[in-house]
């Protein structure tokens, strides 16, 4: 598609992303020459910074100011914006990330189980607000960071609420609905020499806000991180980690699945530690940002070579005797993957935390590594009283640590998944998480008897219009978060009722991974397919 018939588009179930990169882990890498900020992620130091947001050799920070000009709908937004010759200069200034609701654009509004239209626009499946649906045209003129010439370029926005139009010198890129998991595009054939406009128009509601009916303030905008980035010739597209104890618990297969993006050499070092490094707490609030953490006694577990051919790779290693992670005694190894070309050029540098350990429903009794566990737990949502669902790290830490100092062991990421690092601190201080796919639908069902026509009107129901919107959020909440231990249990997601297609996400998580379970307390309210929840709560 050369351009966006917003008209035709932005309303319809069945269309929810275009040009928009593979789901992929969260995992940073690094060139060789980057030892300082390889030596903090193997360690965990670089979680003591105020600041995850760092350039790289291969990531250039894109927060910051932006350009922006908002509407009260797509039919009121200035004309030609994106294109190159329209002069955005004189435009407001943003900050990015950040809600524009937050920033002065609008008011945030807050609604539970009623879709913020309601009472305003009577609409429908299909159809989204079109008198009052707030668009915002954003704007960025860059120049391609010197390191980053003659080389592939890419963008990733890591939350967008609720749908993203990107554009590039007037070049329509793509499109991305999913508010809460990253949307990855290539810029390389639309770049110019000289100064980029980019361009992103962000609507209010899609069809996407469909499935967002979560009970919490309504925003939207760029509400979290974006980066610019370029990838090595010989690049880990995707690394799937698996840690698979024997019944003893004493011995462990350490599985590692890596998409190669061409042919070339993969080395691969367990790292320990040392019990010294590892401690509920290894971090406190107001400690000096770059005080060092205490490794002593760092052990070589293993170190292999292979040969890695483009695409598909799989590996596994034994491992005896592994300290065991779980939120009691959160032990991490570190993984330090490093590809290489054929001629033995080193050309990244992926340091991957690992933990083994074994999560089970065995005769209704949760058990970690097969002792018994019990969730202290909260549901938590995402939340500043200053700057919405646009949360700082140094917020998030904080508040993480205050929970683990008051005994909470557990988190649901309610109802919708959190920023990456609040993954990486639970795997560090200790959090058992249910991790939950971005969907809540309460606004097109009720708690009481519904008629037989009330039910078809559930979304996403049995509509298979629904289908695949609902698959790419579970492609998209795995493909990030499933190498972190902490997370233990997926969820479909928060009121939704039931259907088949939510029992439907079930069995994509569990082809996907059989090392967890799958969690939907809908299915309470619809017993027709029983098997979309492996507990109930």
């Amino acid at each position: 598609m050369s351009s966006f018939d917003y008209s035709s588009l932005i309303a319809d179930p069945r269309f929810f992303s275009e040009n928009t990169l593979a789901p992929h882990c969260d995992a940073e890498y690094f060139s060789p020459e980057e030892t300082d900020s390889i030596h903090e992620h193997m360690t965990g130091d670089h979680l003591r910074h105020e600041n995850l947001n760092d350039s790289t050799r291969f990531r250039e920070n894109f927060n910051g100011t932006w350009k922006i000009s908002v509407a009260r709908n797509y039919d009121n937004l200035v004309k030609g914006w994106e294109q190159p010759d329209f002069d955005c200069h004189s435009w407001d200034d943003i900050h990015v990330p950040a809600h524009i609701q937050c920033e002065g654009f609008g008011i945030p509004h807050y609604t539970n189980t009623a879709y913020p239209w309601d009472g305003h626009e009577e609409i429908h499946q299909g159809q989204i607000p079109t008198l009052f649906n707030p668009v915002a045209a954003y704007v960025r003129y860059f120049y391609v960071p010197e390191r980053f010439l003659g080389e592939r370029l890419f963008i990733s926005f890591k939350g967008v609420e609720s749908s993203m139009i990107l554009y590039l010198n007037g070049h329509y890129v793509g499109y991305s609905e999913d508010t809460f998991t990253p949307s990855d595009f290539e810029l390389t054939k639309y770049l110019t020499e000289g100064e980029n406009k980019l361009g992103v128009l962000v609507t209010k509601w899609s069809s996407g806000s469909w499935l967002e009916d979560q009970d919490f303030f309504r925003f939207s905008g760029i509400f979290r991180d974006v980066f610019l980035y370029t990838k090595p010739e010989v690049h880990a597209e995707d690394i799937k980690i698996k840690t698979i104890l024997n019944d003893s618990f004493d011995g462990a297969e350490l599985s590692v699945s890596l998409d190669a993006s061409m042919a070339g050499k993969v080395s691969f070092e367990l790292i320990d530690l040392g019990r010294s490094s590892q401690s509920p707490l290894p971090f406190e609030v107001g400690e000096p940002a770059n005080s060092p953490s205490p490794v002593k006694n760092i052990r070589t577990v293993f170190t292999r070579s292979k040969s890695v051919k483009k695409g598909s790779n799989t590996f596994s290693f034994n491992v005896k005797k592994p300290s065991l992670w779980s939120a009691e005694d959160p032990y991490l190894y570190t993984l330090m993957i490093t590809l290489s070309d054929k001629n033995d050029i080193v050309n990244e540098i992926i340091p991957v935390r690992v933990g083994f350990r074994r999560f089970e429903l065995k005769d209704g009794i949760m058990l970690i590594n097969g002792k018994r566990i019990v969730f202290n737990g909260v549901n938590r949502h995402e939340f500043s009283s200053i700057s919405g669902r646009a949360i700082t790290y140094t917020e998030t830490r904080h508040d993480l640590l205050n929970m683990k100092r008051n005994n909470i062991n557990a988190i649901r990421t309610c109802h919708y998944p959190d920023n990456s690092y609040v993954y990486e601190l639970a795997d560090h201080l200790g959090f058992y998480v249910i991790d939950e796919t971005n969907m809540e639908t309460h606004g097109t069902w009720s708690y009481s008897k519904m008629t037989p026509e009330q039910y078809s009107n559930v979304v996403p129901g049995d509509n298979p219009n629904w289908e695949q919107a609902v698959l790419f959020r579970v492609r998209n909440i795995y493909g990030r978060d499933k190498n972190h231990p902490s997370v233990i249990i997926w969820s479909c997601g928060n009121e939704s009722h039931g259907g088949i297609n939510i029992k439907k996400m079930h069995d994509l998580f569990r082809e996907l991974d059989d090392t967890r379970i799958v969690h939907y307390e809908g299915i309470c309210h619809d017993r027709r397919y029983n098997d979309t929840s492996d507990m109930e709560s």
